[in-house]
């Protein structure tokens, strides 16, 4: 009912920066400069904010279009030593200091040597890829979200990250491709969503047979049952570690590192 329906606020946790996103049912919002300028005299934090129309009857918080009414529309944040951009419907982990120690021990699950070709499945604004990209020969990038890709572009650009690239995409449906092109990766990151991998994401992952697996999870659940498919497929679960991202609750993330039997 009525006119806002949900306020998101993304910090920098590095940089400072806030961005402030209204999620409207209709794109006009009466009054905006007056309720720019109060809101900014009250948190002269703010550096962006964004009108994002939603006007659909749907669980979903935003919409497709976006107005920009102050600032640059996005959030530049530091991360593992890289700097990114973060746009109002890309994914970015709410807690940049945990989650330093969450890619930190992805990587080292990993141990990439500078010679393996990688695949980022789920890989947002690219994150974990172009922190992986400085220890890898290649990384490739898969996303759904068109806004997540263009910024992951353009973070590789920032951060002048040339052995990477980004395909907008269904990662299942990259990967089957691939796989039935004679394509090959050492090593695959993913870190679905909540509700993790569904079957044909995970039977295009065996397919494609790399010889390591990271999987990142927010929920050790579905993590659990993605992992029995796995293991059935031929790959053993060799560590788990749980780090803490959301202190005070009753969640987890969990990366787990899997390792192909017989991998030549």
């Amino acid at each position: 009912y009525g006119l806002l329906r949900h306020v998101l606020v993304r910090r920098g946790f590095t940089s400072g920066e806030v961005l402030v996103v209204l999620v409207l049912a209709s794109p006009i919002l009466p009054s905006k400069n007056n309720f720019v300028k109060a809101l900014r005299v009250l948190h002269p934090e703010i550096t962006s904010i964004v009108l994002n129309v939603n006007d659909k009857k749907t669980s979903m918080v935003l919409g497709e279009r976006e107005i920009v009414l102050y600032g640059k529309g996005y959030i530049e944040d530091t991360l593992c030593g890289k700097t990114f951009r973060i746009s109002p419907k890309s994914f970015y982990q709410v807690n940049s200091v945990q989650t330093e120690v969450l890619y930190k021990k992805a990587m080292d699950l990993a141990k990439l040597t500078g010679r393996e070709r990688v695949l980022d499945a789920y890989c947002g604004i690219g994150t974990i890829g172009i922190v992986a990209s400085g220890r890898a020969k290649e990384v490739i990038g898969v996303e759904l979200n068109s806004d997540a890709v263009r910024d992951a572009r353009t973070n590789a650009r920032r951060n002048k990250v040339k052995n990477i690239s980004f395909y907008q995409n269904d990662a299942g449906r990259f990967m089957t491709t691939m796989a039935e092109n004679g394509g090959k990766v050492d090593v695959v990151f993913m870190d679905p969503p909540r509700g993790g991998s569904d079957e044909a994401f995970l039977s295009a992952v065996v397919k494609l047979s790399p010889k390591k697996i990271v999987y990142i999870s927010c929920n050790p659940q579905t993590q659990a049952r993605d992992l029995r498919y796995l293991v059935k497929k031929g790959y053993q679960a060799k560590e788990a570690w749980p780090v803490d991202m959301f202190p005070w609750t009753d969640s987890v993330e969990v990366v787990c590192l899997l390792s192909k039997l017989h991998a030549k």
